[in-house]
Order: structure tokens, then sequence, then C-alpha cells
């Protein structure tokens, strides 16, 4: 089953998250947060101004991009979890 998003949703995947930081201490399960940069999976058409003109998407799939803390919609599929942003909420790709 795939994921096929509408308008100016985006479906993305969280990145883990580091399980040492750079000093080389290792985090427990606890002490990590939240992931905020994620892959973008499937990307939707784009919304429609208030003109009717279509406005493209600025992110494609394979993206990594750093979105809102509490952004989104959580989905689990198949055994995997996914978020779908809207592509406001979403901050800047990482390159």
């Amino acid at each position: 089953m795939t994921i096929k998003p509408l308008a100016d949703k985006v479906v993305t995947r969280f990145v883990e998250a580091e399980e040492t930081t750079k000093s080389g201490i290792i985090l427990t399960a606890a002490a990590k947060e939240k992931p905020e940069v994620a892959e973008v999976v499937a990307v939707g058409p784009g919304a429609y101004d208030k003109n009717g003109n279509l406005v493209p998407m600025t992110v494609k799939v394979g993206d990594k991009v750093l979105t809102n803390k509490y952004a989104g919609t959580s989905v689990k599929l198949d055994g995997e979890e996914f978020s779908i942003v809207s592509l406001g909420d979403i901050l800047a790709i990482v390159e």
C-alpha cells in the first residue's frame, strides 16, 4: 500500500536520531528528542492560489527537510511510521 498526498501535503519519514553525541556520550532512549529532520517520501501536486493557478511544490522525494516540532499527522502503514505535513510546516531543506 502507498500513500499519495493531496494538494500541498508532503509525506515524510523521520531520520533516526543520533545515538551518541559528538563528544562520544551514548544517549538512552529517554534522552533522545523527537527528530525534526525527515526524509520526503511523497509529494502532492501543489495547491491552487486564489486566481486558480497551481503553485508548484518546492520539495521533492528524497529531500531531507526540517519540520516544525509538532507539525503533521502521524500515520502507521505496513509497520512503518510516517508523518503527513503541509508544505508550510517545512522550515528548510537540509543539504
